[in-house]
């Protein structure tokens, strides 16, 4: 392409969302990995490309073209094609001046005000087993909140006035971009924008204080997600990605998306089934063995994440996502 903008994208078809129901000029972006910038206050929508990252916002301005506001105006308003159309454009006129060096970007949080948080607990059978959890007849839900919305790069500030158990758990994330209600698992996937590297990291001495889960999941900063969306179209199998963790450089948790007892589609369609998932919000799908939680020793005795360590996760084609506990 004209001035060195090449998307880094994959081959990949239209998939059926693109004939669901939806408001008339609705789209979901495609053929594409995204950010979301901290920029003037604000926050606004970068492209990943060969060249750099295009920064959205400024290209729209340059070349007097709509553009989507940040990845919540692009998936919760459907700007799919309009993103398409400035991304296109921009390859042929836009400027390098627009494209940033990724090393210098200063990350939004991924998502910023999704409806809703879903959060799957005990997917991977090896993770309830080291646990002593009883492997679950039905997917057991629980939420976060947008507190804990967290970015990539971010800091965790850990609540040590009412916690001392922290632990990560990396999760593949689902973001969707249509509205999904009651859909059959064979439709599921269809309904999704793309998907992302997340953590539900956990204060687990809140998380077993009660029945709920809640309090141990939803502090401050509990839900890091990042650094890219990808869209669906681009991940062939949501169900066969390589997971990890690393704490301070030593691998933790190392396995594969393809071990969950619910998988994508049968999560999807039990939660619309109970309520409407609405374009931008996330669902993080569970995390398998590995986590501190599971070690066979007194939990006195085991190393809870502390300030300083710093969380290194990863998902085979999603990027790393890094933060670091204070």
């Amino acid at each position: 392409m004209a001035g060195g903008l090449a998307m880094v994208t994959g081959a990949g078809t239209a998939q059926a969302a693109e004939r669901a129901a939806a408001p008339e000029g609705f789209a979901m972006p495609r053929n594409l990995t995204l950010l979301n910038l901290r920029r003037e206050g604000g926050y606004g929508l970068g492209v990943k490309t060969q060249a750099g990252v295009l920064d959205v916002t400024a290209a729209g301005r340059a070349l007097g073209l709509a553009y989507p506001a940040d990845m919540d105006d692009l998936l919760q308003n459907g700007k799919g094609e309009q993103l398409d159309t400035l991304v296109k454009a921009a390859s042929e006129k836009a400027p390098r001046a627009h494209l940033l060096d990724e090393a210098s970007i200063a990350y939004a949080p991924l998502v910023t005000r999704p409806e809703k948080i879903i959060m799957m607990g005990f997917n991977y059978k090896h993770h309830a087993e080291e646990t002593g959890t009883p492997i679950p007849k039905n997917p057991p839900l629980f939420n976060k909140y947008n507190n804990a919305l967290n970015h990539h790069g971010g800091t965790i500030k850990l609540p040590t006035a009412a916690a001392r158990e922290f632990d990560y758990e990396t999760e593949l994330v689902i973001v969707f971009g249509r509205e999904c209600r009651d859909v059959s698992e064979a439709d599921a996937l269809n309904y999704v924008a793309g998907y992302a590297t997340g953590n539900d990291f956990s204060a687990r001495d809140l998380q077993t204080l009660t029945s709920q889960f809640m309090i141990g999941k939803t502090s401050d900063g509990f839900a890091p997600l990042g650094p890219y969306l990808v869209t669906a179209d681009l991940v062939k199998d949501p169900n066969n990605l390589r997971l990890e963790t690393r704490v301070n450089g030593v691998q933790r948790q190392d396995w594969n998306t393809n071990d969950m007892i619910f998988n994508c589609r049968q999560l999807i369609s039990f939660a619309s089934k109970i309520m409407t998932l609405k374009p931008g919000d996330i669902f993080y799908t569970g995390t398998p063995q590995g986590v501190i939680f599971g070690e066979k020793k007194p939990r006195s005795e085991r190393q809870w994440l502390k300030a300083g360590d710093e969380i290194a996760c990863s998902l085979e084609g999603l990027g790393e996502l890094k933060f670091k506990l204070v």
